[in-house]
């Protein structure tokens, strides 16, 4: 049922049934009652494109996710324990989370354009941020409200949240020298992404502290799938020697990595040393042997990049203070994969 019906149910004009649903104070309280009771029993369901012409808003927040090339998709247990607390963030004020999908091959900065063009949504949240990053120079030039799950070289001071992906390299390297081990590799993400720059710089840097010299033939990188993790695996058992100990940038990556070692008579836990992931997901802990992984909760991840985007949208920006960049805090577990005792 529409405002028009609604308004010929009651007997009264179109403009007083739109005044008492929207809380106007010149509607006599005995009618706003009679409105309001009509729309629940006769399931009035507002026509909310009409509504946001009106208001200049339509009440929901992008999240522009875009998938990578290869056989599978991957990120689903990340971004749906994410999600949950973006959800209830929002939620608070009433606007919805709606998430834009774009294909491998997809433009997804005419995607992003188009939907800043076309006022598809009232804010934007951006994953995946690359090292030199366009996006968000347009939404900045734009002046369109909208928070990054990730740094970047570009964007100037744009809202951002990112993992401590500096720390999780900082604590996995110290690990492993601890049980010895110095010919340590990297299974990294690849796409330009910038995280993965990061993770490299910060493995670079503990590697330094210990006095160990980098060795490019010890990192490699792929897509954050199981498929990418068992090439990724093929690469460094056909160059040579095997590193002793790696840095799995991803938990899926570390299930094929798993798979191709174990086919080569390689066994984890055992003969290499492995820590993977920045999420404690089912695959980290049903692994043999439980795999050595980073934690963090994901839904207090969502709700922080929720209020960094409400920061900076009109009408929320005072109850949420200034600019937000704030590091995210990974928490090691420790389980069997990297006991490795070189020697031992």
């Amino acid at each position: 049922m529409g405002i028009r019906e609604l308004a010929k149910h009651l007997n009264i004009s179109i403009g007083t049934v739109s005044r008492a649903l929207n809380g106007r104070g010149d509607v006599n309280p005995e009618t706003r009652r009679r409105v309001l009771e009509a729309a629940a029993e006769l399931g009035y369901s507002p026509n909310q494109s009409g509504r946001s012409l009106r208001q200049g808003s339509t009440n929901a927040i992008a999240f522009m996710l875009q998938t990578y090339s290869g056989a599978e998709l991957y990120g689903e247990p990340f971004f749906m324990g994410l999600f949950s607390g973006v959800q209830q963030a929002l939620g608070r004020h009433g606007l919805d989370l709606i998430v834009l999908l774009n294909t491998p091959d997809g433009d997804h900065e005419a995607q992003l354009r188009r939907v800043v063009e076309r006022r598809l949504a009232d804010g934007i949240l951006l994953p995946w941020t690359r090292r030199v990053d366009p996006r968000l120079d347009f939404l900045l030039d734009r002046r369109f409200p909208f928070a990054a799950l990730g740094r970047s070289l570009s964007g100037g001071d744009h809202p951002w949240i990112d993992l401590h992906f500096e720390q999780a390299a900082d604590v996995a390297v110290d690990r492993f020298v601890g049980f010895g081990h110095r010919r340590i590799g990297l299974a990294n993400n690849g796409h330009d992404l910038m995280h993965a720059h990061i993770l490299l710089d910060g493995y670079r840097r503990a590697l330094a502290r210990h006095g160990i010299a980098f060795d490019e033939s010890l990192v490699r990188t792929e897509e954050m799938t199981e498929a990418g993790g068992y090439r990724l695996a093929s690469g460094l058992l056909d160059q040579g020697p095997l590193p002793t100990a790696l840095l799995v940038a991803n938990e899926r990556m570390a299930v094929g990595v798993y798979r191709r070692l174990n086919e080569a008579g390689v066994r984890p836990g055992r003969d290499i040393a492995i820590i993977g992931g920045m999420i404690d997901s089912p695959a980290s802990r049903f692994l043999s042997p439980a795999l050595t992984c980073f934690r963090l909760s994901l839904h207090d991840l969502g709700v922080r990049l929720a209020e960094a985007l409400l920061a900076t949208m009109p009408g929320h920006a005072d109850a949420y203070g200034g600019l937000v960049q704030d590091l995210w805090p990974l928490e090691l577990v420790p389980r069997e994969s990297d006991r490795v005792l070189l020697g031992g």
